[in-house]
């Protein structure tokens, strides 16, 4: 009864409040275990699963979002204003390591969208004007894979200044939706896609392709859609692959940056050139 009355005062306040500007923040413990955008809300149902009763969010009659009741002590309406760090969304997949997803993809404004495309180590993407994803273009060389000026271990490929992680000003995430926000690392991706944590699912959400991952700790989940990615002045494979960049430099070569990649078959922590066009889902962190 008391988790059905806290729903029903969240939905009293959706409906008798503007929200295009409002997120519920879902509190356990104390502290914010996930954060979902009103305006991305037309319902919420409280229902019986394998996993025990869920808190379901709806949005055109598919469920987008969803949560434990037993994880759940209440629901607070905030505007962006009040709490920057959490206006994009956060979700809670009861990691062990404890990290926070973002719901969407920088340059989007609702889980299914692809939102920008970026280079690794560059925080202007394609909706700043970057048209051309190659080495030619790529900040961090000299016009080739092997005159790279940063993030390099093998001089074979450039100047050795043995960085494997990018620095705060080179990360999308932290420039893009400032502090409290970085690219994953590989080791945050290896996690989110560990079968003892998680499962992950090819299907879509509002007509767009992608891979729904879900939490077998809490019944959380993220839906990652398969935004393709651009290499030099084109976007290939949009709809059925998606790729995402780390913030971790490759482990084999220099000119390669670590990411998730995935189609409708599998999906892997590997490499990729660095100079090509990925998608970027934040995590958060605490400063």
């Amino acid at each position: 009864m008391k988790k059905t009355l806290f729903a029903i005062c969240a939905l009293l306040s959706f409906f008798t409040s503007s929200h295009a500007q409002k997120f519920f923040d879902i509190y356990y413990n104390g502290s914010i275990v996930s954060s979902v955008r009103a305006a991305d809300v037309d319902s919420m149902v409280i229902s019986e699963s394998n996993s025990g009763r869920t808190l379901n969010f709806y949005q055109n009659g598919e469920v987008f979002h969803q949560t434990l009741t037993s994880r759940v002590d209440s629901i607070k309406v905030v505007n962006i204003g009040d709490e920057p760090l959490v206006h994009h969304g956060i979700v809670d997949l009861g990691l062990p390591s404890g990290t926070l997803w973002a719901t969407c993809n920088i340059g989007a404004n609702a889980p299914e969208e692809y939102g920008d495309y970026f280079a690794w180590g560059e925080t202007e993407g394609y909706f700043s004007g970057k048209t051309n994803f190659s080495w030619d273009t790529y900040k961090w060389c000299q016009g080739a894979y092997n005159t790279l000026t940063k993030y390099c271990t093998d001089s074979r490929y450039g100047t050795v200044d043995n960085k494997t992680e990018l620095d705060l000003e080179d990360d999308a995430a932290y420039v893009n939706w400032g502090p409290g926000w970085r690219m994953p690392s590989s080791s945050q991706f290896e996690e989110l896609i560990n079968s003892n944590y998680t499962t992950t699912t090819w299907t879509t959400l509002n007509g767009v392709y992608g891979r729904m991952i879900t939490s077998k700790r809490n019944g959380n989940s993220i839906f990652l859609p398969a935004p393709g990615g651009r290499h030099e002045d084109s976007l290939i494979n949009a709809g059925s692959d998606g790729s995402y960049w780390s913030r971790t430099l490759g482990t084999s070569y220099s000119s390669d940056a670590s990411g998730l990649f995935f189609n409708p078959y599998n999906i892997i922590v590997g490499g990729d050139s660095r100079c090509f066009g990925r998608s970027v889902r934040p995590v958060r962190i605490t400063e």
